[in-house]
């Protein structure tokens, strides 16, 4: 059975390790004596860490981490976690905080926008010198304050430091994007190759529209990261990206005379005709009745 940590505190006495100084916040200083060995568990608070693994690996979703460079990697409350005898390189981090501690600050609702903390473990943030020594830097004004005597701007500052950790790493994440553009563009490629291939067998009226998920599992990415990868290699999303697909082989279809707009809509997964209509407009301008209209002659 998975176990469940409901607070900081919690998790550190079930590793024999210190109670953190704060209930909601936690820091641990990784070094090379270090050995973090944890069963299968989940939480209810974040999770990011600056390392470099030697030896060992860790679970999270359906991959393995096992990164020898420098390397971030962000975890979210409720997600399964798993550390089998990692060792580190050298001096690293893990910065613990419960998610009430982001109550009542702008934070709470804009971490959900930083997709990162949805990536597996195999799509950490890998980190160039320059960019490593800016999280540091950064890590060092959240330490300070931990490490202070706790006064009425402390959380204030804390969270202001988080917040500006993750703007960098979303930064940082897209240069990976960019940098790595060969191997993005062969996931781009993949994925126009497998949603064809949905289309073209036939799929789409047995099992509906794909979603971003299924072709995210083909493709061995998480959903999200597919998206983000999507976005700055094509300027699209992934849901974008079969809509577009599915509005092309609909005027494909449309051309001919032998279906009608429902029969055509059903075959290419759409359950709902006004939705069908909707997107068509959306994509082409025109409703698919006008669309057909031109080709009836």
């Amino acid at each position: 059975m998975t176990k469940h940590f409901k607070s900081i505190t919690e998790m550190a006495l079930a590793n024999n390790m210190a109670p953190p100084e704060h209930s909601l916040l936690g820091l641990i200083r990784i070094n090379k004596e270090i050995v973090i060995n944890n069963p299968a568990f989940t939480s209810d608070f974040y999770m990011i860490g600056l390392k470099k693994v030697k030896t060992g690996f860790m679970l999270y979703g359906r991959t393995r981490f096992d990164h020898e460079t420098g390397s971030m990697i962000f975890l979210k409350p409720r997600q399964i976690v798993e550390m089998r005898n990692l060792e580190f390189e050298e001096d690293g981090y893990i910065l613990f905080f419960h998610e009430d501690f982001l109550t009542g600050d702008p934070l709470y609702q804009d971490i959900q926008r930083y997709s990162f903390f949805e990536y597996e473990t195999n799509e950490a943030l890998h980190l160039a010198p320059k960019e490593e020594k800016i999280i540091w830097n950064v890590f060092y004004t959240i330490e300070q304050e931990y490490n202070n005597n706790e006064d009425e701007f402390s959380r204030d500052i804390i969270l202001a430091a988080i917040n500006s950790m993750l703007k960098y790493a979303k930064r940082f994440y897209k240069r990976q994007f960019i940098n790595r553009k060969q191997a993005s563009g062969k996931t781009v490629t993949e994925f126009n190759k497998i949603l064809q291939q949905h289309i073209n067998d036939g799929f789409l009226f047995e099992n509906g529209l794909p979603s971003v998920g299924d072709l995210a599992n083909r493709l061995n990415v998480s959903a999200r990261y597919l998206t983000d990868l999507l976005k700055v290699e094509t300027g699209k999303t992934a849901i974008e990206l079969i809509h577009i697909a599915m509005i092309n082989e609909a005027k494909d279809r449309l051309r001919k005379k032998d279906k009608t707009i429902s029969e055509i809509a059903y075959e290419l997964g759409f359950e709902n005709l006004s939705y069908f209509s909707r997107l068509f407009k959306k994509e082409t301008g025109l409703l698919p009745t006008v669309y057909k209209r031109q080709f009836l002659n």
